[in-house]
């Protein structure tokens, strides 16, 4: 799949696709003290509701949209629905606006979420994840953006290229274009995106150990990197694997065997920066083989604190034609592609704001204002070719790219330095609250079709 065959589309198809967002946030005390409190009623099961529930913890409120035929819809119900999380929770109460966690008990005190006899199994697999991996990695929050051209728009595709394959490989060949492109290239995602600098002394001493200054308050942050969520001492499996992205048949099969062999309990184990995604969850490897791939999950983001939501919408638009840039995009054939991947991912999480790192091209030393203003130019390229209309969100990328302190890593490490972690992201947190539920309070609600529609799916007995 290449430009050419793209541009055959009309960029009304090219646009067209399956979005989803899904937001993990701990809630904090104003001290900045995780809270250790049940999940709040108001939200009611969260085995039944379908847009609020809880990740790991019970302390971690997690919200997943359901599935939007643009970028516009899918922004719009997931700002409503952390409006009405945040304004729903008690008074002295907050999401925690950090990907990295507030201040957290001991480990032993962090309650893993309880899901009763029906969710029995779930509540056993996070049991044994914490003690895998620690329970204060479990912790660790983002944002999640779910993605798929419409059904129609890869039907067309598979027309104008006449493809010998079946419909099914074909469909299958597009996403794992994509996946592979997207390892390549998602340093520019935690460069644009990356806003988790800083920690608390109750945090890994592993990500601790990777920050260059402290504040007077017990944490820690680094002037050095935009993303320590996504960094070396993020949350990632044990080991370093790399399943073959060939076909999905190699992918399954490289999958299984890290599961025979002990690496992993099961398939939704490998933590990747994207994630192929089945028809049928409960059993991801036989349903990729037998369905293929529904969409692709991008696991990059971190919570951004100067939004009420956590995300911004221009940042989730540039994903998008991001993302039709990595089906685009030419491959390289460079053969140690994903362990080059990998490093890059780490370095540009931990140092990209020094002058002196260097990030790998294939082999070759590249600064990453060279290789990041490359790749943004080819995608002014192919929004020009396929008339997509993104030249603004572009700029605005481009000038992060050209000025760092444009970054949110950037502008956090400003008001770090000179309040501290802590303190820093409660004031953040108090303000997003406060805009939150003066949206909620003012909002018409016998006018707004959306408050209609999901505040009694949202919220128990509303």
């Amino acid at each position: 799949m290449d430009l050419s065959n793209f541009s055959k589309l009309s960029t009304e198809d090219i646009l067209k696709g399956s979005f989803g967002i899904e937001w993990e946030s701990l809630r904090a005390h104003s001290d900045g003290k995780l809270s250790l409190t049940p999940h709040p009623e108001i939200f009611g099961d969260k085995l039944k509701n379908p847009l609020i529930t809880t990740d790991f913890s019970e302390s971690q409120i997690e919200i997943i949209t359901p599935t939007f035929d643009s970028i516009d819809e899918a922004f719009d119900v997931f700002s409503l629905l952390a409006d009405l999380v945040n304004a729903s929770l008690p008074d002295d109460e907050y999401l925690w606006f950090q990907s990295i966690p507030c201040i957290l008990p001991y480990y032993d005190q962090i309650p893993i979420a309880k899901y009763g006899k029906e969710g029995e199994k779930s509540e056993k697999y996070r049991i044994e994840l914490a003690k895998k991996y620690g329970v204060k990695k479990q912790m660790i929050s983002g944002v999640h953006f779910n993605f798929s051209f419409s059904e129609d728009t890869i039907e067309k595709l598979y027309k104008i290229t006449d493809s010998k394959l079946s419909y099914k490989h074909f469909k299958d060949d597009i996403y794992l274009k994509i996946a592979r492109n997207y390892l390549r290239y998602c340093w520019l995602i935690i460069y644009l995106t990356g806003c988790s600098i800083g920690s608390h002394g109750t945090f890994s001493q592993d990500c601790i150990y990777l920050m260059d200054a402290r504040d007077v308050y017990g944490s820690y942050y680094s002037t050095k990197g935009p993303s320590f969520r996504n960094a070396s001492c993020g949350y990632k499996n044990l080991k370093s694997l790399y399943p073959s992205y060939n076909t999905v048949d190699e992918f399954t099969r490289d999958v299984q065997s890290f599961i025979d062999d002990g690496d992993l309990s099961e398939a939704k184990e490998l933590y990747t920066q994207i994630r192929l995604k089945p028809n049928e969850p409960s059993d991801v490897l036989k349903s990729l083989r037998d369905d293929g791939i529904k969409y692709v999950e991008i696991r990059t983001l971190d919570i951004n604190p100067f939004y009420k939501c956590g995300l911004v919408r221009h940042d989730m638009e540039f994903l998008h034609y991001f993302l039709i840039y990595m089906a685009i995009k030419q491959e390289s054939d460079y053969g140690d592609w994903q362990k080059e991947a990998k490093i890059n991912e780490e370095l540009t999480a931990e140092r990209a704001y020094d002058e002196s790192m260097r990030l790998l091209r294939d082999g070759e030393e590249v600064t990453l204002k060279e290789w990041a203003s490359d790749i943004i130019n080819e995608m002014y390229g192919m929004c020009e070719v396929l008339g997509i209309d993104g030249f603004d969100t572009l700029k605005l990328m481009h000038d992060r790219v050209s000025n760092p302190e444009l970054t949110y890593g950037q502008r956090l490490l400003k008001l770090i330095s000179q309040r501290g972690y802590i303190n820093t992201h409660m004031m953040l947190s108090m303000n997003n609250k406060k805009t939150s539920k003066d949206f909620v309070n003012t909002m018409d609600v016998n006018a707004s079709d959306l408050y209609k529609k999901y505040v009694p799916i949202a919220l128990f007995n509303r």
